[in-house]
């Protein structure tokens, strides 16, 4: 098999594994970053969402070999101690109920705020729209990021 270097969180990992292997399962099983969730493995749930150069990204849908030379992100790069203001905001909205998905909305989520600071209603949608939440929680989801959007610095114009 292959031998990959892969910058997740800052740090550099050396793999091996077959050039074909989601990056989710070369986070999951060889990195052993268990933060990401598998959920339905054809890039439709967001539950294994990481940032790919910034980007938010479907990591079941990413062979390993696609991704060389890129930073990645995972729930675990967000921060060590849940200090993010999404993260945060997660904790203090009460968000999760059964919790598999948060991660992939989290990432999902500081992505749009990167993005977008202050979002509206429709951004939030538009942004949030491709990760799902078994358990209905998408009014806390949209309360906790209008919550960590509050705490963000306003822009001109905004």
């Amino acid at each position: 098999m292959p031998l990959y270097q892969l910058s997740i969180n800052g740090k550099k990992y050396r793999v091996n594994a077959d050039a074909q292997m989601p990056l989710l399962w070369v986070i999951r099983e060889l990195v052993g970053l268990t933060g990401t969730k598998y959920g339905c493995g054809i890039a439709q749930c967001g539950a294994c969402t990481v940032h790919l150069k910034g980007a938010p990204v479907r990591s079941c849908s990413f062979p390993v070999s696609a991704v060389l030379n890129q930073p990645i992100t995972t729930i675990e790069g967000i921060s060590n101690d849940n200090s993010h203001p999404v993260q945060k905001a997660w904790i203090d909205e009460q968000v999760p109920q059964c919790g598999y998905c948060q991660s992939g909305q989290i990432m999902s989520a500081v992505a749009l705020l990167r993005d977008n600071p202050h979002p509206s209603d429709a951004d939030i949608n538009a942004a949030m729209q491709g990760n799902i939440c078994r358990c209905g929680t998408y009014p806390r989801i949209r309360k906790a990021i209008k919550r960590a959007a509050a705490t963000l610095p306003k822009t001109n114009g905004q």
